[in-house]
C-alpha cells in the first residue's frame, strides 16, 4: 500500500512524559478505493539502537540480562536476555548512541560497528525505529563493569555466551526479545558463510 492517501483529521495528546501518547483520527483509502475513518492510539518515545558484539576468534557474543516490567505483566518472569540497547538522544547519531549504551551497559569499547538493519519495532502502536548493529570485541576491550545507569534504575548483568549456544537458547525459548533474535540470526548467517560457529559456555562477566 505504498503511497496510500492518508489524511490526518485530529491529534489529541493523551499523556506526555517519558513517552508521548496520542490519539489520532485519520482517513485512509481502502484497497477498493473507499475512504475509511479510523482511530488509533500511538506511543512516541523516540528512536533507538541495539548492538550484538561478536568475538570472532572465540565465537562469543555479549548480552545484557535485566528485568522488564512489560514482559512480567505479560506473563513472563521479566528477566530478559537482550542485545545491548537504548534510545538515541536529541542531536546524537545512532553510532554514538550505540557506543554510549555499550560502555554503560556492558562495559566494553567496540570496534568496527556495522549497521545491519533499520527497523520499526511495533508499527501498530509505536513510532520507534531501531538501528541494529554488530561490532567486534575482545576480552581486552573491557573498560568498566557495565551494569547500566543506576540513576535510571538499571541493574544489568553482562552475559557472554557462544553464538551457537545463543541460537539454541532462542530455539528453547530462553531468548525471546525480537531485536536480539534478529541480530543472533544475522550473525549466524554470516558465521555460516565463513564456516565459523564456535561455541563457549555462558558466563557472567
Amino acid at each position: 500500500m505504498s503511497g496510500t492517501p492518508v489524511s490526518v483529521r485530529s491529534v489529541e495528546i493523551l499523556y506526555r512524559g517519558w513517552a508521548t501518547f496520542k490519539r489520532v483520527i485519520f482517513e485512509i483509502a481502502g484497497r477498493d478505493g473507499s475512504a475509511r475513518t479510523l482511530t488509533r492510539e500511538i506511543q512516541d518515545h523516540g528512536n533507538a539502537v541495539a548492538v550484538l558484539p561478536f568475538d570472532r576468534e572465540r565465537g562469543t557474543v555479549l548480552f545484557a540480562r535485566q528485568f522488564r516490567l512489560a514482559a512480567f505483566l505479560a506473563g513472563h518472569d521479566g528477566m530478559l536476555i537482550e542485545a545491548c540497547a537504548g534510545l538515541i538522544d536529541d542531536g546524537e547519531t545512532a553510532e554514538a548512541a550505540m557506543r554510549r549504551e555499550t560502555e554503560e551497559e556492558l562495559g566494553y569499547r567496540l570496534h568496527d560497528p556495522t549497521p545491519v538493519f533499520d527497523l520499526f519495532t511495533s508499527p501498530g502502536t509505536l513510532t520507534e525505529r531501531i538501528v541494529l548493529f554488530t561490532a567486534r570485541y575482545t576480552p581486552a576491550d573491557r573498560i568498566g563493569p557495565g551494569g547500566g545507569a543506576s540513576h535510571e534504575g538499571e541493574d544489568i548483568e553482562v552475559i557472554e555466551m557462544g553464538l551457537a549456544e545463543a541460537a539454541a537458547a532462542i530455539a528453547a525459548g530462553g531468548i525471546v526479545d525480537a531485536k536480539t533474535v534478529v541480530l543472533v540470526q544475522h550473525l549466524l548467517a554470516a558465521a555460516d558463510a565463513v564456516g565459523h560457529t564456535a561455541t563457549s559456555a555462558a558466563s557472567p562477566r
